[in-house]
């Protein structure tokens, strides 16, 4: 395992939440399994030969050690645990060629991390657009001195994705060509709710029920209603905020949302709530005969079995600005700011003719060494990023506060993603605001925060994060197709903190398994990492698993 300077600040916070800690052992062989969620049959990935994916529960501080058995046969694997910090286990975050090498099929990997923070997350395949095929699931943690204890009887676990009916592959495949000069990713043929599951919840007079809404879509967001119910939003993916009223919301892919919903003493029906695919570029200005919803889902609240199940209409969506809610504990605005990486999102084409997604000009082009193995490797030159290729890296100083500003050159909603952190926002201004201009508007003395946001179309936001977990942490569109186009950068964090790490022997197995080099520079040039002859310049034109 590796070694080196623990910062002291996260050192306190990993001996105070392992102080009652428990272990939680989970072995899981990850298999083809037919499903039919939306009454299509089609082949899903599952485990342990069921599907859906089954729910990973922990409690804040207990440590999660979990192996995946890659019985696929045709494809490799892994997995990402969305929005879990991996504070001191950059290692065990999963994104393949980034902090792993793959796992082959007929191989193993273990991931041991610390749960050491509560809320609602989920675990998925950060593989080769491997999600969008099912393997994905609920990771619940607990918390034992949860603020709204007492405010709530009972929790409901409410996923929703879109759903297709052809596999991850040849999606990508399809959509990588040089005739799709529209940039257009994959649409969906449905929505699900609980995998296919549905939604029909018991709803008791007196009784108020947690739900703990996850959002497991590879490109649509899922707009959400409660008939005659206002829900009370106390968390934000993974961060608790003063309670919020919500009439509607609007959950983009990754997202989670923690609400309660009461049952009180007028209640006496059955009250549907209603989900539907947002597939508008701009739901808020797009013009009338664009708004439209083709793919709905309707759950219910329960009180009479024998009662009748009408449907829920809305007439209008005017979801809850997020942005607006403010964190629970009051943490105020960090700084003063040390760094500003700029991101300009916009759409291009590679050498080939192929269409890609670009920061600053430039898609993500996977190395043929992991980036973090490339940290680990590449000494005094580790602060380097040349040594890194065309990842779009960024280094990151310990302990410094650092703006990101994405500016979406795009005139679509794009929902963003960083690994490694809950960051502030503390600005996302409407549509068509354009890029920022480098000035500071009134920032909220006490930002909320998340690990996803949306970003309304031809503007941008500003996110703000400190530098106190070392590692390589990715920052990418989480439309699970614009991944695929290269929508990605990564952060690099206090590499200084990580030369000579050594990484756990099943994880560079893998690596060996597969011929991958796991040492070096991005080519796997130890011996002068600053050559950049032998690096990944375009994009792959073909995927194969």
């Amino acid at each position: 395992m590796a070694r080196f300077g623990l910062l002291p600040a996260l050192t306190s916070v990993l001996l105070a939440t392992r102080a009652l800690a428990a272990t939680v052992n989970v072995n899981w062989d990850v298999t083809w399994v037919n499903a039919s969620p939306d009454g299509f049959e089609r082949p899903v990935i599952g485990i342990n030969g069921a599907w859906p994916c089954p729910t990973l529960e922990a409690t804040a501080g207990d440590t999660i050690v979990l192996t995946i058995n890659n019985q696929l046969g045709n494809e490799t694997t892994g997995l990402h645990f969305h929005g879990i910090d991996q504070v001191m286990t950059t290692w065990m975050d999963g994104p393949s060629g980034v902090t792993q090498c793959p796992v082959p099929p007929g191989s193993s990997i273990t991931y041991t991390f610390v749960a050491n923070a509560p809320g609602t997350y989920w675990y998925h395949s950060h593989n080769m657009g491997q999600y969008p095929d099912g393997l994905r699931g609920p990771l619940i943690v607990h918390d034992p001195n949860d603020p709204y204890a007492g405010k709530y009887d009972e929790e409901v676990v409410l996923t929703v994705s879109d759903w297709y009916h052809d596999q991850s592959l040849s999606l990508v495949q399809n959509m990588l060509e040089a005739s799709n000069t529209q940039f257009l990713p994959p649409f969906p043929d449905g929505i699900i709710v609980n995998e296919g599951l549905g939604a029909n919840v018991t709803f008791v007079a007196g009784k108020t029920y947690r739900f703990r809404i996850i959002s497991f879509a590879a490109f649509a967001s899922t707009m959400l209603h409660f008939d005659s119910h206002t829900m009370q939003v106390i968390m934000t993916d993974a961060s608790y905020v003063k309670q919020a009223q919500a009439y509607q919301l609007r959950i983009a892919p990754a997202q989670r949302y923690d609400v309660l919903i009461s049952c009180i003493s007028r209640d006496h029906r059955n009250y549907p709530f209603l989900l539907s695919l947002d597939i508008n570029r701009d739901f808020a200005n797009d013009p009338p005969q664009a708004i439209v919803w083709p793919h709905n889902a309707t759950g219910y609240l329960i009180m009479d079995t024998s009662g009748s199940f009408p449907q829920d209409v809305v007439s209008l969506w005017q979801p809850v600005n997020d942005v607006t809610m403010t964190p629970l504990d009051g943490a105020a605005a960090l700084g003063p700011v040390a760094q500003t990486i700029t991101l300009n999102f916009d759409f291009c084409t590679d050498v080939n003719g192929l269409p890609r997604a670009c920061f600053n000009g430039q898609p993500y082009i996977a190395q043929k060494v992991p980036t973090l193995y490339s940290v680990a490797s590449t000494g005094e030159n580790n602060t380097n990023p040349v040594v890194y290729g065309d990842v779009n890296p960024f280094i990151l100083a310990t302990g410094s506060v650092v703006n990101v500003v994405v500016n979406n050159l795009d005139s679509a909603i794009h929902p963003f993603h960083m690994h490694g952190h809950q960051f502030q926002v503390l600005d996302r201004p409407g549509s068509n605001t354009g890029s920022w201009s480098g000035r500071n508007r009134t920032f909220p003395a006490s930002p909320m925060r998340r690990d996803t946001i949306s970003i309304n179309p031809n503007s941008y936001a500003v996110l703000r994060i400190q530098i106190t977990n070392p590692g390589v942490f990715l920052f990418h569109c989480h439309i699970e197709w614009h991944v695929e186009m290269g929508l990605t950068a990564t952060f690099i964090q206090s590499p200084e903190l990580l030369r000579n790490v050594s990484f756990p022997q099943d994880h560079i197995d893998n690596c060996v398994k597969q011929g991958i080099p796991y040492r070096g520079n991005a080519a796997g040039n130890t011996q002068d990492v600053l050559d950049t002859s032998d690096f990944n310049t375009v994009p792959p034109t073909t995927y194969t698993g």
